[in-house]
């Protein structure tokens, strides 16, 4: 009953280490790929983070049931990068807008131009967005 216990944990950790390869992969990918430095933060922020948390948790999965070992390195670092990473993404979006990088050409709508720009918003465009 033990071992099929053990091979069950081996797994689950083996799959959280995987999918958290793979998110970072993707993540990757979607760095090269895309068009622009918003698209790109997007990319970077939500796969990235998921990857790394994934991978981290793995880790500590790992060394709980195995070594019977809580780590509170692992614990701080998976809540770090929960919190900082989209703040981070977050950020560099936001400054990238404001110093006027421009947004990819096939853009259909830009929501923050009139609320930064100075720019009011008619009744009709409100209208039209709800």
């Amino acid at each position: 009953m033990m071992e099929m216990v053990s091979s069950t944990v081996e797994t689950v950790i083996g799959l959280l280490v995987l999918i958290g390869a793979l998110f970072s992969a993707f993540s990757a990918f979607g760095l090269l790929r895309l068009p622009d430095v918003y698209l790109r933060a997007h990319a970077a922020t939500k796969s990235t983070t998921l990857g790394v948390l994934c991978v981290l948790s793995g880790a500590f999965f790992f060394f709980w049931y195995f070594d019977n070992y809580i780590s509170a390195r692992l614990l701080l670092g998976i809540l770090f990068v929960f919190i900082t990473a989209p703040v981070a993404g977050h950020l560099n979006g936001r400054a990238a807008y404001r110093t006027d990088v421009p947004l990819w050409e096939q853009s259909v709508q830009d929501e923050l131009e009139p609320l930064l720009k100075g720019k009011k918003m008619k009744y009709e465009e409100k209208d039209m967005m709800e």
